[in-house]
């Protein structure tokens, strides 16, 4: 029987994405061929893929792709529990193939999961199957999709892994009967934009603002006038310039322009329609961050474990 080596553990560690005691243990039961343990690691999986549903994955990737018409874009947030495992090959496959089913149907994380891949697979089988092979938990946690009748969808990707994947991406929809070409370049500095601005935009304007954010930052300001001992219809007016003053920071249109601070967004949008003669609308915007709002927990160090494992420390 070959010698299991921490080379032969970290190969098959790097091909499939499993955990190192399983990919061991594989090697060990299939007498170090790694493409038998590939398989074992598989048919032993599955039956275990449904315990791990409850860990937290908060790494992995956002994917986005355009249509091959520039009016659609989507991006999806396909998650795992370490980095490592979403460096992998086939992780970043199949991100990217979720994102191009999710350019077929409207959007909805369960209709994308309950859709085909281009093999003809089931997409919620095959994050199965690879919960069952890597030995990680995994899960499609959302996805959006943007369209428009006529103008421009465009797509920025920051700090990218891959193609068509990284840690933070984000959609932008012109609206325009202009120049394509043109929308498509604007769209795209404005993506630019949301993900590059030091205060991430939270709405469109300020009618897409959640009420209960809203709500909330009126909470604070009020108690802040209060506490400064003015009178209360002064502290009333104070929180309303403070509200308005909020708010242009936290809406895309009133949002200075990264690119050129003295423009703010809404301002870029109209010089656009002068330019391409014809009226542009910023319809929509999405922008995923990897991982945000969910728990992640520590990763250990990959050498030292692979080391103490197979006896080589």
């Amino acid at each position: 029987m070959a010698e299991i080596t921490a080379a032969l553990v970290k190969d098959l560690r790097e091909k499939s994405g499993a955990g190192m005691m399983d990919c061991k243990k594989a090697l060990t039961e299939n007498g170090g061929d790694v493409e038998a343990s590939m398989d074992w690691l598989r048919t032993k999986g599955l039956a275990k893929a449904a315990k791990k549903a409850d860990r937290a994955a908060a790494e992995g990737l956002v994917a986005g792709k355009i249509s091959a018409d520039g009016k659609t874009g989507v991006l999806v947030e396909f998650n795992a529990e370490t980095d490592f495992v979403a460096k992998n090959e086939g992780f970043q496959n199949a991100a990217r193939e979720f994102a191009n089913v999710a350019l077929t149907v409207d959007g909805d994380v369960d209709a994308i999961t309950s859709a085909k891949t281009s093999k003809g697979e089931v997409v919620s089988d095959v994050i199965t199957n690879m919960i069952a092979t890597i030995g990680e938990n995994m899960r499609l946690r959302r996805a959006a999709k943007l369209s428009v009748t006529d103008g421009a969808v465009s797509l920025y990707l920051h700090n990218k892994q891959g193609d068509d994947v990284a840690k933070l991406a984000v959609l932008v929809a012109l609206e325009g009967t202009g120049d394509k070409a043109a929308l498509a370049e604007v769209a795209r500095r404005i993506a630019l934009h949301v993900a590059g601005t030091p205060t991430p935009p939270l709405a469109l304007n300020s009618d897409e603002l959640d009420p209960d954010v809203v709500a909330k930052e009126r909470e604070i300001q009020t108690q802040t006038a209060m506490e400064s001992g003015k009178p209360r219809e002064i502290a009333e007016k104070m929180v309303e310039g403070r509200i308005r003053k909020w708010q242009e920071e936290v809406v895309l249109l009133k949002q200075p322009f990264v690119m050129n601070p003295d423009q703010t967004i809404e301002q870029l949008v109209a010089e656009t329609a002068k330019e391409t003669g014809a009226p542009v609308v910023l319809k929509a915007f999405v922008r995923f961050a990897l991982g945000e709002g969910v728990e992640k927990a520590p990763e250990g160090d990959f050498a030292a474990e692979v080391a103490s494992m197979t006896g080589q420390a």
